[in-house]
């Protein structure tokens, strides 16, 4: 579904009246409302911050607003065991942050519950002479986050949200003179960024974007759209009736599961990727909270993972990753496990009254499946020995009762810039000629629907984890608009310019601060040069992000052009989990 400021005007109204009174308030006064800032910067995500602190280090006045009450996003959120890709591909303050996060592990107090040698003996993610450390604890991520903001004297106003209906943005011809949020408060700014998740400032200017995934012909593609001949990943290997009563489509379908046409390979559709909570657990008894069966429990929701394991696949549902002091990142993994798949498709678009239904219901889902994996009695004793060793965290999100306050937001609004960016760069087909920024992880895109098979049985679609063979190329024009809708623009996070499986690629947060970077440079020479975005000038930026450590050139003889993909290339790439 794509969206242009058209589209976007008649939809106002539907969002202005399911607009509710967001239920984090305290902490959003205390910003003056005539000052006017350089730089307005929106999400406080690891891109929001990574930006701000690159626009007060040049002296310019800058204010970071924060959407919720949780500074880091994902970073600070539970995602610890960072996806990389190639490690020589992250420059700049992106590398910074990650070398700080090394620093504070050489200290020997920082090791509580197990010694720096046991962790490196668990982790790929601490190698020696290796300039960062890609694998920690949440808190540690905030802490040195904080201190970077701090040092350069970044004002952080928590829980504004942004008014949303298009009323929160306020335009002048092509250019954002301020943003009003619901609080009622009004920054003024010269420059403004997008760094959230949601890509919410980006939307309500009027900004084109998409929701969703392209149909392969859109952009000559093969990995975008439908993807049910490529289902090699995360899916149910065994033949799992999907019906309430098994045997019986009278009876309905089981919760999380559709009966409609799941749409032929390659077309496009409206359905994102599933999200999930990358929880932050540990086996140390004295620093663990028992994940307890959430109120509302339903056990149907359950049913399919039951049989899952009744037909005979007795494999844990989770990946496990160590973090330091005997915790964990867990993520999604198998048929059934924390991706709560087909439940975030009014997300991107909803309000926040339905985005905070939505969070609630992740977390029900999640918290209720790791108790069924640990209590119930149709899990294999193997699984529930082993799931029932791990609790939350005690010593992490103590403000959210140890569970993350940040959802997982995978993907949400995508902008339709000056330049999108496509499956033909990752795999260095194309290179643009204005790099801010390399990707290199792989084009990777969660399951976003779970069907009925013309068999009969339940199956998952949409998992992609197809290599690029290397680095690419981020276009400075995928952060910018097109020049006819915003003029003094950037967006650095979800709502980048990108396809649907070119954002699997680029949306790995040691990137996004690559770009966040990138983005405040661009914004600040176009302060100094009075000119559009659009206009800035590249051999100018380009030579400023050089100097400040950024990775912007790929060796084509190290690194051609990718091989087509093809289902056996796919299969290598995903492995047979």
């Amino acid at each position: 579904m794509s969206v242009n400021r058209r589209d976007f005007l008649k939809r106002s109204m539907v969002l202005t009246s399911g607009l509710l009174v967001p239920r984090y308030l305290a902490g959003c006064s205390g910003a003056p409302r005539d000052e006017k800032y350089d730089m307005v910067i929106y999400g406080a995500t690891s891109a929001g911050v990574i930006a701000a602190v690159a626009a007060a280090r040049k002296g310019r006045s800058v204010i970071l607003l924060e959407p919720s009450g949780h500074l880091g996003g994902l970073t600070t959120g539970g995602l610890g065991q960072t996806d990389i890709g190639i490690e020589g591909t992250i420059g700049g303050m992106s590398l910074e942050f990650y070398s700080k996060i090394r620093e504070y592990y050489t200290n020997d107090d920082a090791w509580q519950y197990q010694t720096r040698d046991e962790f490196m003996n668990r982790t790929d993610r601490l190698q020696e002479g290796s300039d960062g450390m890609f694998a920690f604890e949440p808190h540690v991520a905030k802490q040195v986050y904080q201190t970077m903001l701090d040092e350069a004297g970044v004002p952080v106003v928590m829980n504004e949200r942004i008014i949303l209906g298009g009323r929160g943005v306020r335009m002048n011809q092509d250019k954002i003179t301020a943003v009003e949020t619901t609080s009622g408060n009004v920054y003024k700014g010269k420059m403004f960024i997008d760094a959230s998740y949601e890509a919410d400032l980006m939307a309500m200017a009027g900004v084109s974007y998409t929701v969703g995934r392209e149909a392969n012909s859109k952009y000559g593609e093969t990995l975008n759209g439908v993807q049910k001949r490529r289902a090699h990943n995360h899916i149910f290997r065994e033949q799992v009736d999907p019906y309430v009563e098994a045997g019986q489509p009278g009876s309905g379908v089981l919760p999380g599961v559709h009966n409609e046409n799941p749409g032929e390979d390659g077309e496009g559709d409206d359905r994102v990727q599933a999200y999930c909570f990358r929880l932050t657990l540990t086996d140390v008894s004295e620093n663990q909270i028992p994940i307890e069966k959430p109120e509302g429990y339903d056990e149907l929701r359950y049913e399919l993972l039951f049989r899952n394991f009744e037909a005979g696949d007795h494999r844990i549902p989770w990946i496990n990753s160590p973090m330091p002091n005997r915790k964990t990142d867990i993520n999604n993994r198998l048929a059934f496990s924390t991706d709560n798949i087909g439940m975030n498709y009014d997300y991107p678009e909803g309000n926040y009254a339905t985005r905070s239904a939505i969070i609630d219901e992740h977390r029900n889902y999640q918290q209720g499946l790791l108790w069924a994996l640990a209590n119930h009695s149709r899990v294999p004793e193997s699984v529930r020995s082993e799931i029932g060793k791990w609790g939350l965290a005690a010593d992490e999100f103590r403000d959210n009762g140890s569970w993350t306050p940040q959802l997982y937001i995978r993907e949400s609004r995508r902008m339709l810039g000056e330049y999108v960016m496509t499956e033909h760069d990752c795999r260095r087909l194309e290179m643009a000629d204005d790099p801010v920024g390399l990707g290199s992880y792989n084009m990777d895109s969660h399951n976003a629907q779970r069907h009925i098979t013309e068999e009969g049985y339940a199956q998952n679609e949409g998992n992609i984890e197809y290599t690029p063979g290397g680095p690419y190329a981020i276009s400075y024009r995928s952060l910018t608009p097109r020049s006819e809708e915003c003029s003094n623009l950037l967006v650095c996070c979800n709502g980048v310019s990108a396809s649907h499986i070119s954002f699997g690629s680029i949306r790995m947060e040691p990137v996004f601060m690559v770009l966040a970077q990138s983005a405040a440079n661009a914004a600040d020479i176009a302060l100094e040069t009075n000119s559009a975005v659009q206009e800035v000038p590249y051999r100018q930026l380009r030579e400023r992000l050089l100097e400040e450590g950024q990775k912007l050139d790929i060796d084509l003889e190290q690194w051609p052009p990718a091989d087509q993909p093809t289902d056996e290339l796919c299969q290598a790439d995903c492995g047979r989990l």
